[in-house]
């Protein structure tokens, strides 16, 4: 009778047990997928990127996580009034195979347009954190030719590589504009993650700008970046250029004279896998008449800080 008794409080240990632990997984999930949802604004989109996987399959095809978010980009570009919203806060979720399907209707407004999608994400929990593998709609809604898909962007590259900054960047009271010129690239064919990217040909972006008489700025090794209008940072009446190169565990900020295409400061380095979410206030100011504060990660004693720095410019 004793041995029944011990059997029967293992037994129910078990079930509870297991039961609790499945919910406490879902429950993971469910916040996962609310961050993911509510990280689609225009402040919080740059960051979407470390929700994925190195290689994903997006809405159909495969994508990079870089190309992820440079879609997620691009989406907010072409209509930056672009909201999403999970239907009724309704989530269902399976676990198959170790991961977690994760189908929603997501409601979408853009443009005056309200829609409503069958949405799903695969997520798979690895290293302690959540990633998703798969984005895309389900079949029933297989309407991959709304604007804000990326299928139906066939310009995809051109825009993505072509989007524009508008600025006075050589100091004549008149409006130019600037736009990055980035390589092609690929993976080397032995494994497919974001440290394995390679270049088709040179490594290089190129600022150009609509003003001929501005020369191009080359920036070595860089394939994804942002560009930044720093405004009029050395009182010669031109707005200053910050490019901002991109990598899986960095973000690197580099700081233009585009008048004299002359490097002003950088690369400014930042660890983002230790500072995260760091926007440019946090990496940049103008401290006064032709003087920035500049942040940058640094290990000190093994711990990773930001440490500031002054430049006076000339």
């Amino acid at each position: 009778m004793k041995y029944f008794s011990l059997l029967s409080s293992l037994l129910i240990f078990i079930l509870f047990g297991c039961n609790e632990k499945k919910s406490d997984n879902e429950s993971e999930v469910r916040n996962f997928v609310k961050q993911w949802n509510a990280s689609h604004t225009p402040l919080k989109v740059a960051y979407l990127e470390r929700d994925y996987m190195d290689v994903v399959t997006y809405y159909g095809n495969e994508f990079t996580r870089t190309q992820v978010q440079e879609d997620k980009n691009l989406l907010f570009d072409q209509f930056p009034d672009y909201t999403q919203r999970i239907l009724n806060n309704q989530v269902d979720i399976i676990k198959e195979a170790g991961n977690y399907l994760v189908t929603f209707t997501k409601r979408v407004n853009y443009n005056g347009i309200e829609a409503d999608y069958n949405s799903y994400l695969s997520v798979i929990y690895k290293n302690n954190i959540f990633k998703i593998l798969r984005e895309g709609v389900t079949k029933k809604d297989n309407n991959l030719e709304a604007p804000i898909f990326p299928n139906a962007r066939k310009n995809f590259e051109d825009l993505s590589k072509k989007r524009k900054l508008y600025g006075d960047f050589n100091g004549d009271n008149l409006s130019d504009y600037a736009y990055v010129i980035s390589p092609e690239v690929s993976f080397d064919g032995l494994k497919k993650s974001a440290s394995t990217i390679k270049c088709e040909d040179v490594c290089h972006s190129i600022v150009s700008f609509s003003n001929t008489d501005l020369k191009d700025i080359i920036v070595k090794g860089a394939y994804q970046s942002e560009l930044e209008n720093l405004k009029d940072l050395n009182s010669d009446g031109a707005d200053e250029i910050g490019f901002w190169d991109i990598k899986p565990t960095t973000k690197s900020l580099y700081v233009f004279d585009a008048a004299n295409n002359k490097l002003i400061s950088g690369p400014i380095v930042i660890n983002t896998t230790v500072h995260k979410n760091l926007s440019l206030i946090d990496v940049f100011k103008k401290t006064g008449p032709n003087k920035i504060t500049v942040s940058h990660s640094q290990q000190v004693d093994g711990k990773w800080i930001l440490k500031n720095e002054v430049i006076v410019l000339e």
